[in-house]
């Protein structure tokens, strides 16, 4: 029965980070849609641009959805590991001294911005503009952490994607 439960746990690892794949290739598809540092003028003159903001809402969503699908492999990576998961500033710290992150003020950052997309309803273009050039700037860091999680679960856990459907799309971002 135990080897049972280790497989599911590393299929359902396994699947994360197919989902991470997934969902930084459509993050950066959706980054290579805007022209970057988005100017609050120009936003204000095109503020019933459908199309761009769909696009600038899709890029809010993906980077939420990473940032959870990241933590969640990393706590799960962790546990697989051995490690303590009873707090997620102990995970960030195995990771960091890992090198999956460059530092947990990283993480945090991200998840401020992350937090504040989800609660922010400005109607002030240059706010908004603000938001969307750091969300991008934070992109990367996440784009980043994701290519070494899943090169980390590869090397220390033998977990490799579920599928190999994203994994072309994922390798492109990094070339």
């Amino acid at each position: 029965m135990s080897k049972d439960v280790l497989s599911e746990q590393q299929r359902y690892l396994a699947q994360l980070l197919e989902a991470i794949q997934r969902c930084a290739w459509f993050l950066h598809q959706s980054r290579n849609k805007i022209t970057w540092p988005i100017d609050g003028e120009w936003l204000a003159e095109h503020k019933k641009d459908v199309d761009y903001f769909e696009t600038l809402a899709a890029i809010n969503e993906r980077f939420a959805k990473l940032q959870d699908s990241i933590a969640s492999a990393m706590r799960h990576s962790a546990l697989l590991a051995g490690e303590s998961t009873d707090s997620f500033l102990k995970v960030l710290a195995l990771f960091e001294k890992q090198g999956v992150i460059d530092a947990t003020s990283d993480w945090q950052r991200c998840r401020a911005i992350r937090n504040i997309a989800a609660h922010d309803y400005s109607t002030d273009y240059a706010h908004i503009a603000e938001h969307f050039n750091l969300l991008n700037e934070l992109a990367d860091i996440l784009l980043l952490t994701s290519y070494r999680l899943i090169g980390w679960s590869a090397e220390q856990l033998k977990i490799f994607p579920a599928s190999q459907d994203f994994a072309t799309e994922f390798d492109t971002i990094f070339l």
